[in-house]
């Protein structure tokens, strides 16, 4: 499926269980190079990927039904979490109780808490008894002593940071994604009606992973792995910014395509993000806000200085189905278009590193899609922050007057960031 499809209707296929046991294999590393990049991109990994994510992102999107709206908010009583999902709550609710056993170190530091070295170990350790009732324990051919856990379990442990480098970032949020991707594709889900495991996935699972890890990062202070700082969408965290505007999206009919302007009626506007008290109301109902909220939790400053991207988005006009839209096409070239984001990702027989024989080749742009390397300062000058990648035409040369208005900082004068933000060109000035 292509990236920047995302009004298409299509399903992560699902293992068929009449069909004779499949060969099981441990995942390995693929991507060595950056040349192995188009091989990724073409792969049915990547193209399985993505369609799990379209078809989540889709489940979020609102319904009409008869003559009202159904929206489906953080902690809705009309999402029905099934057992599957329950299970995975329970295995994320053993590993924050782990953290007990693993209290931070109290000695000085420079970067990550070297405790979560040892919580990793102690669930590496634990896995299989984790695992047991998630995965089950079904095996490949009679020749073959790989089971389906053995395949699954690197990306579980991939999912919450690098205990060598003690940092977290989009990488291991991917691996996460990979982790649910490979439960799906093993009928680990019971079938329902199109979107209605999907949203109990996202909301059941999904969220309560987003907030381990962020407990996880404070706990221990990871670093963000590979971040641009302020040069990137979040320090680490992606997925909740696609499924919490597709929240906010305008509601369609199960055969509408997914939208791609519009916001259902009573949705806070994008500008809401940069209004700590808006970030407060907003953020126990949608998983935008909410990791925005996170982003007020642990960065002090005016909203537009530590995240102009996020700000730059905030001033979209044409509704959440827009941002929505962007994000994903922006999650393909800023996260699975990235050779320091995917080097890691293994692959086995679920994700497979074979060739997509629908896949088309990406233009050689594609890898190198985001944002160019920043130019060299020359000494003494400040370089210019980096617009939202679907974000096209000239960008202001001017701090907008709305954070000025603003003036986080309480000063009694205008505050000016030390570089000059920018805002969507489709965005009202001001």
């Amino acid at each position: 499926m292509a990236a920047d499809s995302p009004g298409a209707i299509r399903t992560l296929e699902q293992l068929d269980p009449a069909q004779p046991p499949r060969r099981f294999v441990k995942p390995g590393k693929k991507i060595h190079e950056s040349d192995d990049m188009t091989a990724f991109l073409t792969s049915k990994a990547y193209s399985d990927i993505m369609t799990f994510l379209l078809q989540l992102n889709r489940a979020m999107v609102p319904r009409k039904l008869d003559d009202k709206v159904q929206s489906w908010p953080l902690g809705s009583d009309q999402v029905q979490f099934s057992e599957p999902v329950r299970r995975l709550q329970r295995l994320l609710s053993q590993l924050e109780s782990i953290i007990d056993e693993a209290p931070p170190d109290t000695g000085p530091r420079r970067f990550g808490n070297i405790s979560f070295r040892k919580w990793h170990g102690i669930v590496e350790e634990r896995s299989a008894e984790l695992l047991k009732d998630i995965i089950g324990d079904a095996v490949g051919t009679e020749s073959d002593s790989v089971s389906a856990a053995e395949e699954v379990t690197p990306y579980f442990l991939g999912s919450f940071g690098s205990p060598q480098r003690l940092d977290y970032g989009t990488g291991h949020e991917l691996s996460f994604l990979a982790f649910v991707a490979c439960l799906w594709k093993l009928n680990r889900f019971p079938k329902a009606d199109p979107g209605v495991e999907e949203r109990g996935i996202v909301l059941g699972v999904i969220q309560p992973y987003l907030e381990l890890v962020r407990k996880i990062i404070k706990t221990y202070t990871l670093e963000p792995a590979g971040s641009h700082g302020v040069w990137g969408l979040d320090d680490h965290s992606f997925v909740p910014y696609i499924f919490g505007s597709a929240q906010y999206a305008p509601a369609i009919s199960d055969t509408d395509q997914t939208p791609v302007e519009g916001s259902i009626p009573g949705a806070p506007s994008p500008a809401d993000v940069t209004k700590a008290t808006e970030v407060e109301r907003h953020r126990k109902d949608n998983m935008y806000f909410s990791a925005i909220g996170f982003i007020y939790d642990v960065k002090k400053g005016p909203f537009w200085e530590h995240s102009p991207m996020l700000y730059d988005i905030s001033g979209i006009q044409a509704g959440w189905a827009k941002i929505n839209k962007g994000m994903i096409k922006m999650y393909n070239a800023e996260v699975l278009s990235k050779f320091p984001v995917v080097q890691h990702f293994p692959f086995g027989s679920l994700l497979s590193w074979d060739r997509d024989p629908n896949a088309t080749p990406p233009p050689p742009s594609a890898l190198n899609a985001s944002r160019p390397q920043a130019p060299v300062p020359a000494p003494g000058q400040v370089p210019g922050p980096t617009r939202a990648p679907w974000a096209t035409g000239p960008s202001n040369t001017t701090v907008p007057q709305a954070a000025i208005r603003q003036n986080p900082s309480g000063s009694s004068g205008p505050t000016r960031a030390p570089w000059t933000p920018t805002k969507a060109p489709w965005a009202k000035p001001g």
